[in-house]
């Protein structure tokens, strides 16, 4: 049967392990798409190192316009990152009439909705596995294994650089500062990391798996977003002696009030299968309301395990190439017409449980104030430790853990804390899920 035919956009990691896979497993591939699949033209920057890499087995430019261009191709795999040319190439693709295959997240975060109207209409796919924790096949359950459930949440470590800062910083009782520096020395963290420790790269997988998961437009650009950049090694270890771990989660969970779409620092009970996910692994905590929840674990990045996934699209896009596109399984789960825009809920309407440092005066009636402010907020506590001073300290650290409550109950709680003349400079306050 005539192999299907791929213009490959990109030869870097991903796109280099892509092709390495392709040809090492080409046989494999083959049963179980039904046809070949072959790589018949790269389009990179560097043409002689592309030349290099591919042993002269395909053809190479430097234009990928060209390629998307390219009557001979079926299927684009967009490889190249970024968000304005990468836009540009999938949406002309998919004009040509051709089906896309893409791991680029923020493409699809920020330009999903106009790219998924755009394949709609033409009749062409546009799959995206490898854009959300690398070779986790979390897409698949959410859009196809998990189909007759309501789901009620999600909660996902999707940032590997991150999930290794955290467990460096606990296992080694290192600062941020320090822990950031191996990181980048062992290639775990970019030159410039701030997508990764900012929350940002976390915030475009986890606006994708919203989608899905609801039935919603992508919502990106109303994500609550916050790093793990100011998180102290000190609350690491209070959290520890609380039972709980620190992890950089994406939540998002269906209320009566709207969709929530939130990254942050959050503790989880160290007993939670997730809590215990360390080094640069990913993993996706997924809670149906027949299934109850699954956990889905692995690597979320890298050339082999990333490539994985672009190949999985491969094939599905192979078998299902000449099928009525009435009948193949929509980009995000729902049916087109049956999509909806839930409303976004704000962070200060969010209803969850809280980690509080106070850094106060160790002397009498200090505690009284503060709980007394507390209930005036409706805020009880759950669990406290209060730090015993040194010989010579005059201050000590009171840790608390809350019962759940509105986010805005505990801001402002927190400015009639921080304004008692006991209490010294800034509380932290990190949020803390059960994830039940």
């Amino acid at each position: 049967m005539k192999p299907i035919n791929v213009g490959l956009l990109g030869i870097g990691t991903v796109g280099g392990g892509t092709y390495s896979v392709l040809k090492r497993n080409a046989e494999e591939i083959a049963r179980r798409a039904g046809r070949p699949i072959q790589v018949s033209v790269v389009a990179d920057r560097d043409v002689e190192q592309t030349r290099r890499l591919t042993d002269g087995n395909c053809r190479v430019t430097d234009d990928p316009f060209a390629v998307v261009a390219d009557p001979e191709v079926d299927i684009v795999v967009e490889l190249i990152g970024g968000d304005e040319v990468a836009k540009q190439l999938v949406l002309q693709a998919i004009a040509n009439g051709k089906h896309v295959v893409t791991a680029n997240k923020a493409l699809l975060a920020k330009h999903g909705n106009e790219i998924f109207a755009a394949a709609q209409k033409k009749g062409v796919m546009v799959a995206f596995e490898a854009a959300v924790a690398g070779g986790i096949p979390i897409i698949k359950a959410l859009r196809e294994g998990l189909t007759a459930n309501r789901i009620e949440w999600i909660a996902g470590i999707i940032n590997g650089t991150t999930n290794f800062i955290l467990s460096e910083m606990r296992d080694k009782g290192l600062s941020f500062t320090a822990v950031l520096k191996e990181a980048q020395r062992l290639g775990y963290a970019e030159a410039d990391p701030t997508f990764d420790i900012e929350g940002v790269d976390a915030a475009h997988k986890l606006s994708i798996m919203s989608a899905i998961a609801f039935g919603n437009s992508m919502s990106f650009e109303r994500a609550y977003v916050e790093g793990i950049s100011t998180l102290d090694a000190a609350d690491i270890r209070y959290a520890e002696q609380l039972g709980y771990r620190i992890k950089l989660l994406g939540i998002t969970k269906r209320t009566a009030e709207g969709v929530e779409l939130r990254v942050h620092p959050t503790l989880i009970p160290t007993r939670r299968l997730i809590a215990n996910v360390e080094g640069a692994m990913n993993a996706v905590l997924v809670k149906g309301d027949a299934v109850g929840a699954t956990l889905y674990y692995g690597k979320g990045a890298g050339a082999e395990p990333t490539a994985s996934a672009v190949i999985a699209d491969l094939v599905d896009v192979t078998r299902m190439h000449t099928a009525d596109p009435e009948h193949r399984v929509p980009h995000l789960a729902f049916q087109p017409d049956a999509m909806v825009d839930l409303a976004i809920l704000p962070m200060a309407e969010v209803v969850t449980s809280y980690y509080l440092r106070l850094r106060v005066e160790d002397r009498t009636g200090v505690l009284a104030d503060v709980t007394r402010i507390l209930a005036d907020h409706d805020i009880s506590i759950d669990a406290m430790i209060q730090r015993e001073p040194g010989d010579d300290e005059q201050q000590t650290d009171i840790i608390m853990l809350t019962h759940q409550t509105r986010e805005r109950n505990i801001d402002a709680a927190i400015v009639g804390i921080e304004a008692l003349a006991a209490v010294q400079g800034k509380i932290i306050r990190l949020r803390l899920e059960q994830l039940l």
